[in-house]
């Protein structure tokens, strides 16, 4: 089986090249631009695409691939918002995903963002590197005693309240199917938003969490609290963020991801100007903590996605069925 693999990084080359000896059906070719409706001729030939978070797996895009006849869409990625899974299925393709690489990654980077951004290490950094060792301005507060509200709890937002509760904190939960394993409390999503001085979020991006935090919610929060996102960038309204950072009544903001981060992340655009004006203006505050998708980037979800998508592979060549298909609902 000959597989595409776009928006192709160094460490996607590494990795992926990596676990390619253990399936030995498989070849890989690898091309840097991302998935779209101009790049997507490049799969011509190809019996799979393997795309990210970013690529555009759009119905017209779909409809090319099919046409040039790629029979699978491998995601490397848990997130499947980027596809029409209704014109997958319409054209014949499978889609498969990872739904677990490294839950522990992103619920590490989650603390490590929030951390960062009540203690203002980031900015204590920089004055001590241009020896200025006042405090004033970096004052932050403890986690302990805390409530920290955590909306979802899938297997991320299971290991971010593992954490949180170590550290001592009061967690509330919010997620439609509540899990048996999980031992914070669940609350409805008004009562979660109320009460907690630290909300995360861990849910997928789908119609009922696009904007799940807008300006009505945001008014619920108690003034001062921080939001923190590493899940889908669409579940926030950014420009209501923005105003609720401007008022005050939003105490700090960190974020892995944003809801127009195609266009942005995973690019080198320090030569360029910004012309996201939305992007910009949060970069102004100095309460906001912005990373570019990260917070999956370790040494062991990099290896578990490579091994998970090309078993997905494996298992479609021998049986027509990938291991972790995603089917429209």
């Amino acid at each position: 089986m000959k597989i595409a693999l776009f928006s192709a990084k160094r460490y996607d080359r590494l990795s992926f090249d990596a676990a390619l000896p253990a399936h030995p059906g498989l070849s890989l070719t690898h091309f840097e631009p991302r998935l779209d409706a101009a790049s997507a001729v490049l799969a011509a030939g190809f019996d799979a695409v393997c795309a990210f978070v970013n690529d555009d797996l759009s119905a017209p895009v779909l409809a090319q691939l099919q046409a040039q006849g790629v029979r699978l869409v491998l995601l490397r990625c848990a997130g499947f918002n980027q596809v029409d899974l209704k014109a997958a299925q319409a054209l014949g393709l499978t889609v498969a995903r990872v739904p677990e690489y490294s839950p522990h990654a992103v619920a590490e980077h989650t603390l490590a963002l929030l951390l960062t951004l009540i203690r203002r290490t980031h900015r204590a950094h920089n004055r001590v590197r241009e020896g200025n060792f006042e405090l004033d301005g970096l004052l932050g507060f403890d986690l302990h005693g805390k409530t920290v509200g955590v909306i979802g709890t899938g297997r991320i937002g299971r290991c971010v309240v593992n954490i949180f509760q170590g550290l001592g904190c009061e967690v509330l939960v919010h997620d439609p199917v509540p899990h048996p394993e999980v031992t914070a409390r669940y609350v409805p999503l008004d009562e979660l938003l109320a009460a907690s001085k630290v909300v995360m979020l861990q849910c997928p991006l789908n119609a009922a969490t696009h904007h799940l935090i807008n300006a009505e919610r945001l008014a619920l929060m108690p003034r001062g609290s921080v939001l923190v996102n590493t899940s889908r960038g669409a579940v926030v309204d950014t420009k209501a963020v923005i105003d609720a950072l401007k008022s005050g009544h939003l105490g700090g903001l960190a974020i892995d991801v944003y809801e127009e981060e195609a266009a942005l992340f995973f690019e080198d655009h320090s030569d360029e100007v910004l012309t996201d004006d939305v992007f910009a203006r949060l970069l102004t505050f100095p309460n906001v903590l912005i990373t570019a998708h990260q917070a999956f980037f370790t040494e062991e979800a990099l290896s578990a996605i490579a091994s998970i998508t090309l078993g997905n592979a494996t298992a479609f060549a021998a049986t027509g069925k990938p291991v972790h298909p995603v089917r429209a609902s």
